[in-house]
């Protein structure tokens, strides 16, 4: 196979184009993946909609892939083809800024990231530094749609859930989307006591949200039935900030789990008072994903998807932006 195809966004709120390409060979440190599933974030819609300022166009959407090694370039000796890996949204960090040297490569300052300054997964095919790919169990290399999904709404879920801390029991989530269904169910495992926010009037996704256990669901104008130890923001809604901050405890925590949001209205200083924190969570680290991959796995943990053909990617994108889908988007190219 000489060719690969390729759904591509020329310039900001465009519709994604279909391009056949030539096959990319891969550099040095370099892996070609074979795209076998690719989700659809929310992040690829503040892609779309030109609110990432770091975005390079035209690009290749998609950070949340399941591939197999077609080939590898010199140096890139820990993959082998034919090995199944995840490829997240850092796609490479510089490795010598102040960050990086303090074990933050999140925080990098001249990071890459998939599907975004360099082009991910919504393709046939893609380049990957072979070091920012993560190993799969055979459980979830066996299945691709299924796990496309933890590569970066379980991801950012994880982060999210750890630096609420352990003390953290009762939990809100804000915005039942992808992220909020997987890390729902890692919390109930856990043993804490989930409530779900939706938009408001969304009975479906509220119905959703209890099926994977949450003890309350409501819309994101209400208040739970009991205070909370701490709250995740997955809507990009910033006015939901001080309704998080209203209902946490003395003590409590809120933590932004997106990578863009609305300007946060003013609120009066009383609710953040009573030492509650506000902070959020950026981009992720290697270590995560080996961290959340084997939590996953032990917890057995599955998407629920509702997936798509790779020229249907537009489709795919306007369903997640309506609110049309229960889980995750993935395309299977």
């Amino acid at each position: 196979m000489s060719d690969m195809h390729a759904m591509v966004l020329q310039r900001p709120r465009a519709a994604l184009q279909w391009q056949e390409r030539p096959l990319p060979a891969p550099a040095a440190g370099e892996a070609r993946l074979r795209v076998l599933a690719c989700a659809v974030c929310r992040t690829d819609l503040h892609l779309i909609d030109g609110e990432l300022p770091q975005a390079h166009y035209p690009v290749v959407p998609g950070h949340e892939i399941v591939g197999v090694v077609e080939a590898v370039g010199s140096g890139a000796v820990a993959l082998r083809p034919g090995q199944v890996v995840g490829l997240p949204w850092l796609g490479r960090s510089c490795g010598g800024c102040r960050y990086c040297a303090a074990g933050q490569e999140n925080l990098c300052d001249r990071p890459e990231f998939t599907g975004c300054t360099r082009d991910g997964g919504f393709a046939s095919h893609t380049l990957a530094d072979a070091a920012f790919c993560l190993p799969l169990s055979p459980a979830q290399a066996a299945a691709p749609a299924h796990t496309a999904p933890l590569l970066c709404a379980g991801l950012i879920g994880w982060r999210a859930l750890r630096a609420l801390g352990e003390d953290v029991r009762t939990l809100g989530l804000y915005g039942f989307g992808a992220a909020a269904h997987l890390i729902a169910q890692v919390a109930c495992a856990q043993g804490r006591t989930v409530h779900a926010f939706t938009r408001p009037g969304d009975l479906s996704a509220q119905a959703f949200a209890r099926t994977l256990g949450a003890a309350w669901a409501g819309g994101s104008d209400e208040a739970p039935p009991q205070p909370l130890d701490g709250a995740i923001l997955f809507a990009p809604a910033g006015e939901l900030v001080p309704q998080a901050l209203r209902a946490v405890r003395k003590g409590g925590a809120v933590v932004c789990g997106g990578i863009h949001m609305s300007d946060i209205p003013s609120f009066p200083y009383r609710l953040l008072w009573e030492e509650r924190r506000l902070s959020s969570v950026a981009n992720l680290q290697r270590r995560d994903g080996l961290e959340f991959l084997r939590v996953a796995d032990a917890l057995g943990l599955r998407a629920h998807t509702q997936t798509y053909a790779l020229r249907d990617a537009n489709a795919a994108v306007a369903a997640l932006r309506a609110g049309e889908v229960n889980g995750a988007a993935v395309l299977l190219p």
